[in-house]
């Protein structure tokens, strides 16, 4: 007979390891379109703690080289946009479907393209010539145009906003046709030319919300600035420089749409408006508003965000509110059919911001691991029987009690570790020290950057534990159960797991 050791048939169980992973461990690679999908829901084009800015560009045109399937890219820049709520990558995702595809290009570019950043970014991009082209051809420019033309008011004024490229820059390569007089003048008071070139438009053909606009520029009191300030709909950037004091800083307050509201507390707070009670309780009113919440889009991170950047001077009521919007914003973390396994990956390279390294000053202060324990926290909370294991290279035995707000939990959770990683410990631990309880599975929320520990016949140490986790529940709970199910929730943009 053969070599047993070779040729057993236990080995079928084990699926060998068929790439090395970033940190160097045995990992499963991820099939193209796979990976595509990975880096569109979580890359940014930033450095990570195992791969640069030029590596993830590099790596996302080499996937792309093999994807031939265009309406696949077209489908995942809208998912990447409209539910992974990502910016550049659906940008990037446009601009390469753009060198294949105009037909598609164009049945999507308004549903890619939805305001004036991703606008702009994609401008940026195809300017930059990474992405096959470097400037814009006769069909982008009507797409372009049409956007231009389209967008409202309110939008363009918000694209208006930033440099490198600008508004201006776009409007004088798309060059798009005024479809009346009032957008004439528009594009004209945009680009910053003369009103004698803006003929047949007039000053007075300016939409009211810029009058409006230029008339809060040159008011000389609070009193009319905070009048004006109501009549305007737009982003407070447009408003803040010309600001003569408290009171219209209390008016922009009150236009502020819920992200800026969100993001700017310190802002507010350094210009008096949080020191009268009446303005704190209607923001915090504002930010637990469910309604604000769903329709604003925003994750729950992004209150923890606010939360851990406030100023110690910020009222108790707006952090509370904090608190409950994060609480809202879980909302929609499902009930699973049973307790499950949650490991949570506090290892050295979760310390990373979760948007990549993008130069002092600029880098988010939210790391990967305060991301990974909000999802954590939030699964505990909707599912208390469930286990929480926080582990690098061992694993923390903590208490949890569920009942504490997901912001504390999830503050108290990304303290722990900092070393290497082995993605298999809370498998080990849910078949070692919890083997008589029984779980529908487990979730594990890390980069799946496991180094440490292999698994038997090739495999990585997940796939062994987890082939251990299966034979046990089934042990438990009889062969009539639903098999248990494991759900890796992967925060990096990497092409392989565990």
């Amino acid at each position: 007979m053969a070599n047993k050791t070779l040729f057993s048939s236990i080995k079928q169980r084990f699926t060998r390891a068929d790439a090395v992973n970033e940190a160097g461990g045995r990992a499963y690679k991820l099939s193209p379109k796979h990976a595509l999908a990975q880096m569109a829901a979580t890359g940014c084009f930033n450095g990570t703690f195992y791969a640069s800015a030029d590596t993830q560009l590099d790596a996302m045109r080499t996937l792309i080289r093999e994807i031939d399937d265009n309406e696949f890219l077209a489908k995942l820049a809208v998912y990447s946009r409209e539910r992974a709520f990502m910016k550049d990558m659906p940008a990037a995702l446009l601009t390469v479907l753009s060198t294949r595809d105009m037909e598609l290009t164009h049945r999507v570019f308004d549903r890619v393209v939805d305001n004036g950043r991703v606008l702009r970014t994609m401008f940026q991009m195809i300017r930059s010539g990474q992405f096959g082209r470097n400037s814009l051809s006769s069909s982008l420019k009507r797409a372009f145009a049409r956007w231009l033309n389209d967008a409202s008011v309110g939008k363009l004024l918000s694209a208006s906003i930033g440099n490198d490229p600008s508004l201006r820059d776009i409007l004088r390569m798309a060059r798009p046709t005024p479809k009346d007089n009032e957008r004439r003048a528009l594009f004209g008071w945009l680009t910053g030319r003369d009103v004698e070139h803006w003929a047949p438009a007039t000053a007075d053909d300016l939409p009211s919300q810029v009058q409006t606009l230029l008339a809060y520029r040159r008011a000389n009191s609070q009193e009319l600035q905070s009048l004006l300030v109501g009549d305007l709909n737009v982003r407070w950037d447009l408003l803040a420089d010309a600001a003569l004091g408290p009171k219209v800083w209390k008016a922009i307050a009150r236009q502020m749409g819920p992200q800026a509201l969100r993001m700017n507390l310190n802002t507010l707070l350094r210009h008096g408006v949080l020191e009268h009670a009446e303005m704190t309780n209607e923001i915090a009113a504002r930010l637990r508003d469910a309604d604000e919440i769903a329709r604003s889009r925003q994750f729950p991170y992004q209150y923890l965000a606010a939360y851990l950047n406030a100023a110690d001077e910020v009222p108790h009521a707006i952090k509370s509110a904090l608190h409950e919007a994060a609480e809202i914003a879980c909302g929609n973390v499902p009930q699973l059919p049973g307790p499950v396994v949650i490991g949570l990956d506090t290892s050295g390279s979760m310390q990373m911001s979760a948007t990549g390294w993008r130069g002092r000053g600029a880098t988010s202060a939210m790391r990967c691991v305060d991301v990974a324990a909000l999802f954590a926290a939030a699964i505990l909370r909707r599912n208390p029987d469930s286990v929480l294991i926080p582990f690098d290279t061992h694993a923390y035995g903590v208490r949890f009690d569920p009942s504490d707000s997901i912001l504390s939990l999830s503050e108290r959770l990304a303290k722990f570790g900092g070393g290497g990683t082995d993605c298999s410990i809370p498998l080990r631990e849910a078949n070692t020290r919890y083997a008589r309880r029984r779980f529908a599975g487990a979730i594990l929320v890390s980069d799946n950057e496991s180094w440490i520990g292999t698994g038997r016949y090739g495999s990585t140490g997940v796939m062994t534990e987890w082939q251990k986790f299966i034979k046990n529940q089934l042990h438990l709970g009889g062969h009539n159960i639903a098999a248990p199910k494991l759900v890796c929730i992967d925060i990096q943009p990497y092409n392989t797991t565990q």
